[in-house]
């Protein structure tokens, strides 16, 4: 138990140590440079360097105290103990490196491109190991409580948008605020790249008058499963069955093939599967018996 909770801490600490100087050269070497405030309250903290040059890693800090002790309530101490120690490394970090290091004030279409990048990797680390780095991260996590059927990314990309349109007033500048909103898009991919990923993919919904012999074509051809709903037709009051069946984006055009060749007047449906787990894909993690044990 002792050696498996040191571990889980160590992979924690170096989960954040990484992302907060992934995050630090985004601030020092993109954002703060070129006047690009990405939302947040980095963003803000940028926005505050902007006009009174306080360090931006302490301003993050400060300004997330009212968000931890919403989080305390709302989350557990758990969670926000994690988030507590990512953000303070990370202001540390931005602090502590700001003057080794270089800044790039270039092709601002690479300012944008690489800082959303370098940013939304450094968030990603952070958010995989259950933490936040406070701000629009920690404001999205409170709000999935209340939209879980929105992804993280998206959810930052809706709080940062705020912080966008006052640098527009504070910048006076419309081409930094452009260039944030690219910033500020990639970064929300990139975060949604590393959390649901490699278990993305597109949920397949087919009705047909031949969907056992699709199910069975799926089956044998692209190896997934097929499950088969019972539906009824309303218009026609016709009992039929439902073809749902998930698979990898490169599959759809395989999948598309297999339903048209069987029955070319089905009628399917194409979803986004933010995530999928399961057979096939990412497997769900059985709980450790021996721990449930334990704390009985």
């Amino acid at each position: 138990m002792k050696k498996s909770r040191v571990r889980e801490l160590s992979i924690d600490f170096l989960a954040y140590l990484i992302g907060s100087g992934l995050y630090a050269v985004a601030v020092n070497t993109f954002s703060a440079p070129n006047n690009i405030a990405p939302g947040g309250v980095t963003g803000l903290s940028i926005l505050i360097n902007y006009v009174t040059q306080a360090p931006i890693g302490t301003v993050m800090f400060l300004l997330n105290i009212p968000l931890f002790l919403l989080g305390l309530y709302l989350l557990g101490w758990k969670f926000i103990a994690k988030t507590v120690v990512a953000t303070f490394m990370m202001s540390i970090i931005i602090d502590v490196t700001a003057p080794f290091i270089p800044a790039y004030q270039g092709d601002m279409i690479l300012v944008a491109l690489f800082g959303g990048v370098l940013e939304g990797l450094g968030l990603g680390l952070v958010f995989l190991r259950g933490a936040t780095t406070g701000g629009s991260d920690l404001a999205a996590r409170l709000l999935s409580l209340k939209f879980p059927h929105l992804s993280l990314g998206r959810l930052m990309l809706s709080v940062d948008a705020v912080v966008i349109l006052v640098a527009a007033l504070v910048f006076q500048n419309v081409e930094s605020v452009l260039y944030a909103v690219i910033m500020l898009f990639v970064s929300s991919r990139v975060v949604d790249g590393l959390l649901y990923g490699a278990d993305r993919g597109k949920m397949i919904l087919v009705v047909s008058r031949k969907s056992g012999e699709i199910a069975k074509e799926v089956m044998d051809q692209l190896e997934r499963g097929v499950t088969l709903l019972q539906g009824k037709g309303a218009y026609t009051g016709e009992n039929q069955e439902v073809l749902l069946c998930a698979v990898r984006r490169h599959e759809v055009a395989k999948l598309h093939t297999i339903v048209r060749t069987v029955d070319p007047d089905a009628f399917w449906m194409v979803a986004e599967a933010g995530e999928i787990m399961g057979e096939g894909f990412k497997k769900l993690k059985a709980p450790d018996r021996k721990k449930r044990r334990n704390k009985t």
